[in-house]
């Protein structure tokens, strides 16, 4: 199998390629999308194929497609970027990619997506069929350029079906969403940088974590998991941080504040990973920001 992976020089993207190299069976490929040789070349020396575009760019997306028979869509423009950028790669982009992978031929299409496309919470945790709500803290066009390429993709998706009761086999690419909570580990500096977030919140406030190990794992359940199902599954761990722990696992005092403060919505970000601990067997190898602290893998 010839898998095209995009953002790869991107926090997620090149913590993700190493691991899925490893994961690869003998006779399969890994390409890496990147916009010039010289960023491509840590992963050539991995055993990666290059090939040279932008996500931007139809001609150069189909040329990296060729022969393809999945694609990993990590390529992200995160928030705070300007809006229209947001747009361009998260939504415009993904879309592109996607279309031109259908034409192409490819089998199976993972999105790399985030729970924040969710937004506000329902008082529960929040399952892969909730809809999109505008609100919360972090919302702006990173989600919703987000959410609009979730449901632009599973538009494309022709694999099964279920039909008059009975499950039927499409002929084309198959779709499938990973929906990432807060991504840390590996040196990854997200995990200093919520407290630009985290000293503004209730103690109790939760953010929830997976880390880089668990989402390569998460990604590789979606890529290989038999059948040609669509679906999106959210992928996180099994303890959410507070913003009293954040400041404890960063090392830095809890700012005094924080204990005053109501959290305006405690099911906020907090998804279920029931679906893809059911369907796909997702167990994260850190259930907690703890666990990876204790096992040296911040």
């Amino acid at each position: 199998m010839l898998t095209l992976v995009t953002g790869v020089t991107g926090e997620v993207g090149r913590r993700f390629v190493p691991r899925l190299l490893r994961r690869t069976a003998p006779g399969d490929t890994v390409r890496v999308l990147v916009r010039d040789e010289e960023r491509g070349a840590p992963f050539a020396a991995l055993g990666a194929e290059v090939a040279v575009g932008d996500l931007r760019d139809e001609k150069s997306v189909l040329a990296a497609l060729g022969g393809a028979d999945a694609v990993v869509n990590i390529a992200a423009a995160f928030r705070g970027v300007p809006d229209e950028e947001a747009w361009a790669v998260n939504r415009d982009g993904a879309l592109t990619l996607g279309r031109a992978a259908r034409d192409s031929g490819v089998r199976r299409f993972v999105q790399v997506s985030t729970n924040l496309v969710y937004g506000a919470g329902r008082g529960r945790p929040l399952t892969e069929d909730d809809e999109p709500v505008p609100g919360g803290p972090l919302w702006g066009a990173y989600s919703e350029s987000k959410a609009e390429a979730e449901a632009g993709l599973l538009a494309l998706h022709d694999g099964e079906r279920i039909v008059d009761g009975r499950v039927t086999d499409g002929q084309g690419m198959a779709v499938r969403i990973g929906a990432l909570a807060f991504v840390y580990g590996d040196g990854d500096p997200h995990l200093a940088q919520a407290l630009r977030w985290a000293a503004h919140w209730a103690g109790n406030q939760r953010l929830q974590m997976v880390h880089h190990a668990d989402v390569a794992q998460g990604l590789i359940r979606l890529l290989y998991a038999p059948g040609r199902a669509a679906g999106k599954y959210n992928i996180a761990d099994d303890a959410p941080l507070t913003a009293v722990e954040a400041h404890q696992i960063n090392g830095v005092p809890v700012p005094p504040g924080l204990a005053g403060r109501t959290d305006p919505d405690p099911w906020y970000g907090i998804a279920s990973t029931l679906r893809i601990r059911d369907e796909l067997g997702f167990r994260p190898l850190y259930p907690s920001v703890w666990t990876a602290r204790d096992a040296g893998a911040l």
